[in-house]
Parts: structure tokens; sequence; C-alpha cells
């Protein structure tokens, strides 16, 4: 997962606490590598738990790249140096963390560590995964203390891992140990600087110390520690899993809607604001926009309507009454305004039926009552001056025909 979506931090409304030990506390000084993903497969090598000789190359963690209920790229990826049955429970934990049962998986990857200190087994990066995958359970579920020290002890097995380190400084943030948090949000940026959530928290936190420290603030942080570039290049080369890449695409496709939904509120408010001017070409504009963004939304529809009748277009504004009436097909205003575009083209008779229409959803609607009276006066004009108009043209048929037969 690789990002802090977990749990939002608290506000801070404390003092920030004294940090005077350095947030690389259980980190050992040489590189190491994170353990967010499968190591770059090498030649089989014998390795032996509990005095069993076992293949290192074996797969033990199958199930973690099954189709997950939620985000597994949050828990981190197997080393493959667990014995069968540790491996099963670790599995067991992730299917529980997958599902959100975050007590249960705790469970599990505990039973997990203390099997392993049990059978004597020396797997650093399988119990740092173990350890990091706890920490997740406790971040979840509000234990930010318990977190801090299970990441401790991940970092201890693997340093510069880079999971652990998210945790950690997201555990700090909500214990408002914001200079701690700090540096293990820079740290984390060494390694990955993609990950948005550790920009957000490093900009937000930098405010809140420059407003409680001032300018010295830097001077007040304990030291960032230098990740080797050798660590660097390891964690740029790691391949991308096709879990990992899922996850990814995802989150970019909500960011993505995120961003469309932002842009089609403004313009709609835009819209809305010119029409409340009476600038209704740019409204109409404004919402043509929001249409490309949403073309099912009724709402735009039937607001564009009304920039047309009022522009005089009623055919444009009898069209979008159309499109509004294929989304919301007992759409009231759609009908109301379509009876308006019909009157305009003086069709006075679709008019009439379009505001019957209206007082059958809504008999309580006082202006297409209103309107229909007007309408209806229109048609019976419409009908006598078509009449006038019949009689005047047999007439002059007729008229034509006798002059005719008394030419013969």
């Amino acid at each position: 997962m690789g990002n802090a979506q977990e749990k939002p931090p608290r506000s801070g409304g404390g003092g920030v606490r004294s940090d005077s030990s350095t947030a690389r506390s259980g980190m050992r000084s040489q590189g190491g590598v994170s353990a967010e993903k499968t190591q770059t497969p090498r030649a089989p090598e014998k390795r032996y738990a509990n005095g069993t000789p076992r293949d290192n190359n074996r797969a033990d963690g199958q199930q973690e790249q099954e189709s997950p209920a939620v985000d597994t790229s949050y828990l981190d990826a197997p080393a493959g140096a667990l014995p069968p049955h540790l491996a099963r429970i670790k599995n067991e934990g992730n299917d529980l963390f997958k599902h959100g049962q975050f007590a249960d998986a705790l469970e599990k990857y505990t039973q997990a560590i203390e099997e392993c200190a049990k059978e004597g087994i020396d797997s650093p990066e399988d119990l740092c995964i173990l350890y990091s995958n706890r920490a997740a359970c406790y971040l979840k579920d509000g234990n930010s203390s318990d977190c801090i020290q299970d990441c401790t002890k991940a970092l201890e097995l693997q340093p510069y891992a880079l999971k652990p380190l998210l945790r950690r400084a997201m555990a700090y943030e909500s214990l408002e140990r914001y200079r701690k948090a700090y540096v293990d949000y820079k740290t984390v940026l060494q390694l990955d600087t993609g990950i948005q959530a550790a920009h957000d928290s490093v900009n937000r936190i930098t405010k809140m110390l420059i407003d409680l420290d001032g300018p010295e603030w830097r001077e007040k942080l304990p030291e960032i520690p230098a990740v080797p570039l050798s660590v660097q290049q390891q964690h740029r080369e790691k391949p991308v899993s096709i879990e990992l890449a899922q996850v990814r695409a995802t989150r970019a496709a909500q960011e993505e809607a995120r961003r469309k939904e932002a842009r089609f509120t403004s313009l709609k408010r835009e819209g809305n604001d010119l029409v409340k001017k009476g600038n209704f070409q740019e409204a109409l504009e404004k919402y043509s926009e929001c249409l490309t963004l949403k073309p099912d939304e009724c709402a735009l529809y039937t607001n564009r309507a009304i920039c047309s009748l009022k522009l005089g277009h009623f055919k444009e504004a009898k069209q979008d009454c159309d499109s509004a009436l294929q989304v919301e097909p007992d759409n009231k205003k759609a009908f109301y305004r379509r009876a308006l575009a019909y009157k305009g083209l003086e069709d006075y008779l679709s008019a009439s039926s379009d505001l019957q229409e209206v007082l059958q959803l809504d008999p309580n609607v006082l202006e297409a009552e209103q309107e229909l009276e007007v309408v209806t006066g229109l048609l019976r004009q419409s009908l006598m001056d078509n009449s006038a108009q019949t009689q005047r043209v047999h007439s002059t048929i007729t008229r034509h025909f006798c002059q005719l037969i008394y030419l013969q």
C-alpha cells in the first residue's frame, strides 16, 4: 500500500511533545532493504528451521496473491522463509485483515511471532513483515503506542523498510509527536518520492511546527537519517507487484474522480451564479462543460434549457428537455420547460399536453396552471386563425373555379 490513507491523525490542538531522542531509534546504521515486496528471485538455497532443512525458494504466501476484499498492499509481501504451518498462520492473518477483522488478524500475527521465537527461526525479513503487519492492525484500531513499538522492532530487523517507517510516522502524528513524525515522513520520501500522503503530512506538520516553534523550528528536530544510496537504488529497482499496481491504479482512478467532481461542482456553481446575473450565454457554456463531465445529470439539461429559452433558442431548449426526460421520465421541470419551448415554437397543442403532464404529476404547480390557460387561449386563437385561413382558401378556390367555368 505504501501510503497514509488509513486513520487520519487528530487535529493538533496540544503542544509538541519533547522528542529528545532521534526518530531512528531501533534502526541499525547499515542499509537494509524494505520489506514491501517480494525479493528479486535468486537460486534456491537450503535454510534450516528448528533443525529441518527446507528450500528457501518455496512460495508460502499464495493467499496474498488472491483478489483482496480491501486494500491488501497495506500488508507487507511474503519473504518466503517461514515453514508451512507458520506461513499458514500469517496468511490467515492477512485474510482477516483484508476483511477488516483487525483484532483477529492481530492475534494471528502475534501467534506467528511467538511460534518463530519458540522454534528458533532466524529470518529477519519474515519477522519484519510479521511485526509490520501487526503494527498495521494496531494502527487500524487506534493503538498508536503499540504500533510504534512494532514498527521499531521491524526496523531493527530491516532498516529503512518503507511500510514500518510510514506507519510509525502516522502513529507519531496521531500522538502529536510531530517532530518524530516529521523525521519518519522525510525518511520515507527518501525511499519513495511518489507517496503523496507523506508529502501532504510533511506540509501539514511543517506549518504546525512553524506556528509552535517559530523560525528556528528545524533546530529542534531530531536528526533525519540519510538513507544510503544503495538502499534507495534497491528500492527503486524493486518490481511492482500486480496487486500493488492494481491498488495504485484504483487510487489514481479515485483521485481522478475526485478532481472531476470538484471541477463539476465548481462549473455548476458558476453556471447557477451566471443565471442569477442574467448572463445566460455564459451560463449555457458552463452547463455544457459540466455535461462533458456528467452526461447523465438531469439538472444540467433543465438548467441549460432555461438559458436557451431566455436566449430564444426554443429548438435547443426542447432538445435539452427531451434529454432530461430520457434520464428522468417524470421530471416536472423538464415537462414545464419543454412546454415553454413548444410555446416558443408555436406548437401550442404539444405545449398544452406537457403542461397537463406537469399538473398530473403535481396539481399544485401554479405556474403550470397559469401557463396552461395562456397556451389554451393561444391554441384556440390558432385554430380560429387556421379556420379563417381555410375559409379564405376555400373561397379563393371556389371563385377561381367559377371563373374557369364562366370562361368555358
